[in-house]
């Protein structure tokens, strides 16, 4: 008696290549489909993410340069009115005699110390001097010049001399130091690149009857 068991058999083949035809059209290739729907899925929440830590970090630069602006601007007044302070006590240093006996020399040794604590108090909260030396490029953010004069040592355009120092708050200009710039044709003929007539930006400040 002979049986036909493998016509079950016949039919559950057929069944599975029917669906893998079925899937192969479908571009689901032996269950890979779902696998690569869920890595697509999964580079697009990072993709997101890293999106999102960048937005992040953008928002807390924008945040941190705000509130730099907000403090620069609320103590800018009151920085500039400390300025006249420290000027002032400068030049009754500047002015103190040499030979002071020794009441007045400890008098000005307070001056000095005065100063010396206010230029630390400045310095501590982002008021930083300004005084460019001889040579230094003139800059017309940071500099004001309040005269041109030939130079035999410095080139067109660099500064001579620092006449009284500015100061920048957080990176803007409270005060612009004032100086002495070389005219043109000072010093070396190729040092005449770094003059840049009219003052190179809206921020240059030229004096010229001082």
């Amino acid at each position: 008696m002979n049986e036909t068991p493998d016509t079950p058999i016949s039919e559950e083949l057929a069944a599975d290549m029917a669906e893998a035809e079925a899937n192969a059209e479908a571009g689901l290739d032996d269950g890979l489909g779902p696998i690569d729907a869920l890595i697509a899925e999964r580079d697009q929440w990072k993709d997101r993410a890293l999106r999102a830590v960048a937005e992040a970090e953008n928002t807390k630069k924008r945040a941190e340069t705000q509130n730099n602006d907000a403090r620069a601007y609320a103590i800018q007044k009151f920085a500039r009115d400390l300025l006249v302070v420290s000027d002032n006590l400068e030049r009754a240093i500047q002015h103190a005699p040499k030979d002071a006996d020794q009441a007045a020399a400890g008098l000005i040794s307070g001056l000095e110390l005065t100063h010396k604590a206010l230029l630390q108090a400045f310095e501590g909260n982002n008021l930083r001097r300004v005084a460019p030396e001889p040579g230094e490029a003139f800059d017309p953010h940071l500099h004001q010049a309040m005269m041109e004069q030939p130079s035999d040592t410095v080139q067109g355009g660099q500064v001579i001399q620092t006449l009284q120092p500015g100061y920048a708050l957080f990176g803007r200009t409270v005060r612009p130091a004032m100086v002495v710039v070389a005219a043109r044709g000072s010093g070396a003929a190729a040092g005449n690149a770094a003059y840049n007539p009219g003052g190179g930006g809206s921020g240059g400040n030229f004096d010229g009857q001082a």
